[in-house]
């Protein structure tokens, strides 16, 4: 099929690779313009971008997609449907209709559940055992679209964010593959979502992986990981910031405030939260590089007693 595809981040890459793997015709590649990012400020472009210019493929990357002269442009390719995988930002019923097989979505989530920003991590945060992708047909709403094909993964013990995402890129891309292969020869069936079982989630931002000791050393060690590799869970310490990179949960009760320090050993430090013990293995001090607690505490003088998080 003729295709245009939209996206943005390493998660759309697989499936763009995947589609032309297939034998089928990326004739044009929308993704976000190109941003000032780092130190520097230099200008990045998105890795579909890079992706799509490796490939000789035509890029198109507008402000706004909404605008009429985009939506003239898109139209004018005469694709036989648009692929979306994380694009970022919405798109009008004008885009959504214009093709003879409208637009498919690549989701990260088992839909209904987790619509919205961040399906990925927050299965993590939450403490889900499985999820997984789903393709659908797009409608105007979000995440709301006819459901056509799903795959489930279940979450490993020591499942991140990072690692998430890496695994249901490589799923969203086979899935697309078949589900346009159905599409294509007109097996696929569309099923609508029920939104009784639906919820929604929201962007991730930095401030939420600041720890709150008050809460139970189960939600902070999975918080830890749904934020790794970005923003990452952090604490305050002696005023400077402290990353939380790799925890485990420990069954007790010191007796003390929560973002105590309750015991240190050569290669744990276990800290007090409001319901269990966070013991932290890996740590990263403001400035410096990632690390073991055992490397971490040879460097820095921290005891029984000290105090995460600040107080009033």
């Amino acid at each position: 099929m003729r295709i245009i595809f939209m996206g943005t981040p390493d998660f759309s890459v697989p499936t763009f690779e995947a589609l032309l793997d297939a034998g089928h015709q990326i004739i044009l590649a929308v993704t976000q313009p190109d941003r000032a990012k780092g130190r520097g400020n230099a200008m990045q472009s998105s890795p579909v971008k890079q992706t799509a210019v490796a490939h000789g493929i035509e890029v198109y990357q507008p402000e706004r997609i909404r605008e009429s002269e985009c939506v003239d442009y898109l139209k004018q390719q005469k694709a036989d449907i648009v692929v979306v995988v994380a694009y970022g930002q919405i798109l009008p019923r004008e885009i959504l209709e214009m093709t003879p097989y409208g637009c498919v979505n690549v989701h990260a989530s088992l839909l209904p559940k987790y619509r919205g920003a961040a399906p990925i991590q927050w299965a993590v945060i939450n403490g889900e055992t499985v999820t997984g992708v789903t393709t659908m047909r797009m409608d105007e709403g979000l995440d709301t679209g006819d459901i056509i094909l799903t795959e489930e993964v279940v979450l490993a013990p020591d499942e991140t964010g990072g690692s998430l995402f890496d695994r249901l890129s490589k799923v969203g891309a086979k899935l697309c593959v078949k589900t346009l292969a159905a599409i294509e020869d007109g097996s696929a069936v569309y099923t609508p979502q029920d939104p009784e079982k639906a919820t929604k989630v929201g962007l991730i931002r930095k401030e939420l992986g600041h720890l709150d000791w008050n809460r139970s050393a189960a939600e902070l060690e999975r918080l830890i990981r749904g934020l790794d590799p970005w923003p990452s869970a952090y604490t305050d310490w002696n005023g400077k910031t402290l990353k939380i990179w790799k925890a485990a949960v420990r069954d007790g009760d010191s007796g003390l405030e929560p973002g105590t320090v309750a015991e240190v050993t050569k290669g744990e430090i276990s800290v007090q939260t409001g319901d269990g013990l966070l013991v932290l293995l890996e740590v990263q001090p403001e400035g410096k590089r990632r690390m073991a607690s055992d490397a971490f505490l040879r460097g820095y003088p921290l005891k029984a007693g000290d105090f995460f998080g600040g107080r009033e």
